[in-house]
């Protein structure tokens, strides 16, 4: 890939989803944060209801010490996106189904910063899925648009990983087929 497409993608990908982020966030802030109301949908399997959460995934560290939390939350989370973007920006034969599935984790990492930075420490989430079924009740943290690139980002690393093995398994498979 060439290097000036290799960045319209990475600066695509970043700017389109931190700003889809903080515009979710800003709609979350206005409509739910005060009302205290939460809305269900398709039968209460997604809901939008306002938190903040100081801690990262699933509230993780939240409850460490302000001076602790904001070190790891802050300082280390720039420290990692920072090497992150280097890797996708410097790396000269990283193929477009990682880069698209870095993009996706630093622009999620880099909308949570943002919030970090400029809320004091806390990041706004608003949605929640889950299912509930005579009493019983399975549901997700609340999570935001960024969690969601950062999962996405997860899931495409894993699949071009898999992708990946699969395919070593097959060439080791057609090489011992023509040794015979």
């Amino acid at each position: 890939m060439k290097q000036r497409n290799k960045i319209i993608l990475i600066l695509s990908i970043l700017l389109s989803l931190i700003v889809l982020d903080h515009l979710t966030k800003w709609v979350a802030i206005h409509y739910l944060k005060d009302s205290g109301m939460s809305y269900h949908f398709l039968g209460d399997l997604f809901r939008l209801q306002y938190a903040e959460n100081t801690g990262a995934f699933l509230s993780l560290g939240a409850s460490l010490p302000d001076g602790v939390r904001s070190v790891v939350m802050t300082g280390l989370n720039t420290v990692i996106l920072g090497g992150l973007l280097l890797y996708m920006f410097l790396s000269r034969n990283i193929q477009r189904l990682p880069l698209c599935a870095f993009s996706l984790v630093a622009a999620g990492g880099i909308g949570n910063l943002i919030d970090r930075i400029f809320r004091d420490g806390r990041v706004v989430d608003f949605m929640n899925m889950g299912i509930t079924s005579s009493g019983f009740t399975l549901r997700t943290g609340i999570f935001n648009v960024a969690d969601v690139a950062i999962m996405a980002g997860l899931f495409l690393v894993l699949l071009n990983e898999a992708f990946i093995i699969s395919r070593k398994k097959s060439d080791n498979k057609d090489i011992t087929k023509e040794k015979k």
